[in-house]
């Protein structure tokens, strides 16, 4: 086992990766060598791909081409890093101009910036520094969400609750939502798979809704504000940062 391969493997849990590359020849050769290399690589060919692949998993890592279809990389990636702050964001991209270097760092709010061709092993190389780096700066007042086994453990890192797999998938999506909020049929509509097409009522939502709040209060001081509110004539809005562990 080459260096590589054992920086990756020696990790307590692989590092979740999205890729958004439209050209399907380069998209699946960098998805077969980054997960020879141990990361958890979830492929899209558009910015509308990954906003389904958001919807249920919690990447730690996004890998993003400029050039898309319909909606651009950098408005992508500007995106990404509104709704989720603590991910890595590396664009991969044949644009080599300094002004458009430029606009991914600071409109994009890139990482990295790295430009095609890439060295395989560079790319690997700079996910897993990119990765570590962004695993010892969380925040220490931050919950975390186990999506393995459904926990949540509150900032003082001593109360663990246990959740159900939809207030998991509930989570999951505000999370991500931009500015932590989503309507309220929107919410319902994560269930429509879950339940053979039948929507969730927002009578159930709102309970749903209710029992993770009494969750959060459970760890939480007396005098903070409720860790999900509602937002009038939207939905509800996720008021706590929470970081994801695998």
């Amino acid at each position: 086992m080459n260096d590589l391969h054992r920086d990756a493997k020696e990790s307590s849990a692989p590092l979740v990766l999205a890729l958004v590359e439209d050209d399907r020849l380069l998209r699946e050769e960098i998805e077969v060598h980054l997960e020879a290399h141990g990361f958890e690589v979830h492929a899209a060919n558009s910015a509308s791909g990954l906003d389904e692949l958001n919807a249920r998993i919690a990447f730690d890592l996004y890998l993003i081409d400029l050039n898309l279809p319909g909606e651009n990389g950098l408005s992508l990636c500007r995106r990404v890093r509104q709704s989720r702050p603590d991910a890595g964001i590396v664009i991969m991209t044949a644009r080599v101009a300094l002004h458009d270097r430029i606009a991914g760092y600071k409109q994009g709010g890139a990482d990295v910036y790295l430009t095609k061709p890439v060295s395989p092993d560079e790319l690997v190389l700079v996910l897993l520094s990119l990765g570590r780096r962004l695993k010892h700066s969380q925040a220490s007042n931050q919950w975390s969400l186990s999506l393995r086994d459904r926990t949540l453990l509150g900032p003082d890192q001593t109360l663990k609750l246990r959740l159900t797999s939809k207030e998991k998938i509930i989570l999951l999506a505000l999370v991500q939502a931009k500015d932590n909020t989503l309507e309220s049929g929107v919410l319902c509509d994560l269930f429509a798979e879950e339940d053979n097409d039948a929507l969730m009522s927002k009578h159930a939502l709102e309970e749903l809704i209710a029992r993770l709040r009494k969750k959060f209060k459970s760890a939480q001081a007396d005098g903070d504000e409720p860790a999900i509110k509602s937002v009038w004539g939207v939905g509800y809005q996720l008021c706590v940062r929470i970081q994801f562990v695998h």
